[in-house]
């Protein structure tokens, strides 16, 4: 049940994503990505879209985990999705900013211990 409810709360962070980078890059980006140069939020605007729309997907995946009744079909799709974030907050935490690690990769990261050794 632990599992499931980071899975759900991991679901929700990367909704919150799509959200930010699809529709809010250029007002709250401002705000939260400081360092990142006020001048390019507009011309990123598409990328940062695309990148929403692949968090897009990983919420969908996860949330789609969560209604799968088969427990080994749960488990497989739970960590390919988990895995998934877990290597994209690892690469942002290495080539962006460090605190990705623990707003993306770290939830992820737990959440597959819970279901590994559950």
């Amino acid at each position: 049940m632990a599992q499931k409810i980071i899975i759900g709360f991991i679901a929700l962070l990367h909704l919150y994503f799509l959200y930010f980078e699809m529709f809010a890059w250029t007002t709250k980006g401002r705000k939260v990505f400081r360092k990142f140069p006020a001048e390019l939020f507009e011309p990123t605007k598409p990328m940062a879209a695309n990148q929403g729309l692949y968090n897009g997907f990983l919420a969908a995946g996860l949330i789609w985990s969560l209604f799968i009744s088969d427990t080994v079909w749960q488990t497989n799709i739970s960590l390919f999705f988990l895995g998934c974030v877990s290597i994209a907050g690892l690469y942002g935490a290495f080539s962006v900013e460090k605190k990705i690690f623990y707003i993306q990769a770290l939830p992820a990261l737990l959440a597959i211990a819970l279901i590994l050794f559950s």
